[in-house]
């Protein structure tokens, strides 16, 4: 079995790109447990889609290409819902539909931790399209 490696930090930056997701398109999330996708999107209590969050410790202007590894995409597609993926960057949050995302795909990931089974793995990797939306958090 593999170690967790999301920190309470990760958890806030995911809580936070989900909080602007959500109040820009008057919708509301339910979490789903640390081994399903992360969360289930509502719009006045109907189920609309499955969302995936992951960190992008960049900026929004240097963001891409994003990254993501192919098991998650295979955990959304399995799902026979619709589902999106958003990247939380440090100033906003750029996002896409699965079934418009076109990338490539190659081995990739981060260097390996101890206890990971999951850092040198098949990834998909994405450029900027017109697929994807971008939302920045104000600033203070």
């Amino acid at each position: 079995m593999s170690v967790r490696f999301e920190s309470q930090k990760d958890l806030d930056r995911e809580s936070k790109a989900v909080k602007l997701f959500c109040d820009e398109y008057n919708l509301t999330s339910e979490k789903l447990s640390p081994n399903d996708i992360d969360f289930k999107i509502y719009k006045d209590g109907k189920f609309l889609f499955y969302l995936e969050v992951k960190g992008r410790i960049r900026n929004l202007q240097d963001c891409f290409p994003l990254p993501i590894a192919v098991r998650k995409l295979l955990k959304m597609t399995d799902k026979k819902q619709d589902g999106v993926i958003l990247w939380a960057c440090l100033d906003g949050i750029v996002f896409s539909r699965v079934e418009n995302l076109k990338g490539e795909i190659r081995i990739g990931g981060r260097i390996r931790r101890e206890g990971s089974a999951n850092d040198i793995e098949l990834m998909s990797y994405y450029n900027n399209s017109s697929n994807f939306k971008f939302l920045q958090y104000e600033k203070f």
